[in-house]
């Protein structure tokens, strides 16, 4: 295998700055490697920090501990997923991971709450519903910027995005990677390559090695990033949106070599979603660029529903 170069050419753009200043690098950042990266994100390093420790808190429980939050036939949607469970779409063999999902939280009687389920919350770490509330919301506040961004860059009302998010099925995972064993499936990776099914994806954790994307030319190129950054990357249904001028790219989580191999990963990526009963109907901006085929409308509940099916999820 020849050595994986670094995808020098991301965009790597700070918050802090007018989105006006922003929003084409990042435009042509996703057009070109479907990813970016974000300084000045706005989430404080104290409740990062927090979210971690929780996070490992809770994957060092007890196997038997854990899997009393799992919740066969919920799609994966909340709760913990067990190790051995998801797989990526047309993968063999299961991904190397664990994780636990929180969603959005919405009132009785709410109209859309038919497609949310309440969250679950262990009772074993203490803080954890609040730390994980407080930051699914830091996370949507930062998302909802970046997709200001990307609609200044398409030429777009900078709020376009505002009403298709508003109480979308956003997930946050919590993800720990265990240290490779020896009886880990032969070809298995910890997370195989794969696109990601939302809007965008917002990816705390990524500072260690691992993460890796496909670009256009067919070459895995590794994604560097700065200690505390965000990564960003274009989600299915936001390429599917835009008609193919945002990519959706492939990605994945290659196993460390060396001593890393016996060290545990952590990270916490947000996929932020659209409403459920939002229209994915190709945006007409895009369809005049000729950026690729035109896909028939799907509302994002019945988009989801079909990508989950196939990574083993429902």
């Amino acid at each position: 295998m020849t050595d994986i170069q670094s995808a020098d050419g991301i965009a790597t753009v700070s918050l802090a700055q007018p989105l006006e200043d922003i929003a084409d690098k990042l435009g042509r950042s996703f057009a070109e490697y479907g990813f970016a990266v974000i300084r000045d994100h706005g989430i404080p390093q104290e409740l990062i920090d927090r979210a971690e420790a929780t996070s490992k808190a809770f994957f060092a429980l007890p196997e038997e501990v854990k899997r009393a939050y799992h919740k066969p036939g919920a799609g994966g949607a909340r709760g913990y997923t067990p190790f051995g469970t998801e797989k990526a779409k047309d993968a063999e063999i299961f991904d190397l991971k664990e994780f636990w999902h929180v969603g959005r939280s919405l009132p009785e009687g709410h109209p859309l709450a038919e497609y949310m389920a309440p969250n679950v919350w262990p009772d074993e770490i203490e803080g954890f519903k609040d730390t994980f509330s407080t930051l699914f919301a830091a996370f949507e506040t930062a998302g909802g910027r970046v997709l200001e961004a990307i609609a200044l860059h398409l030429g777009l009302d900078r709020d376009f995005f505002a009403p298709t998010v508003e109480d979308g099925n956003s997930v946050m995972r919590l993800l720990h990677y265990p240290p490779l064993g020896p009886d880990a499936p032969e070809g298995a990776i910890r997370a195989a390559a794969h696109g990601d099914i939302n809007t965008i994806t917002l990816l705390l954790g990524a500072e260690e090695a691992g993460l890796e994307l496909l670009t256009k030319q067919g070459e895995w190129c590794a994604i560097d990033v700065p200690k505390g950054a965000l990564v960003i990357n274009v989600g299915d249904m936001l390429e599917r949106l835009t008609a193919g001028r945002l990519r959706s790219t492939t990605h994945r989580v290659v196993n460390p070599r060396g001593a890393g191999a016996q060290r545990s990963r952590y990270s916490m990526p947000f996929f932020l979603h659209f409403r459920p009963d939002y229209l994915i109907e190709p945006l007409e901006c895009c369809i005049a660029q000729g950026a690729g085929d035109v896909p028939e409308p799907i509302s994002a509940h019945d988009f989801l529903q079909q990508r989950l099916r196939e990574i083993n999820l429902a």
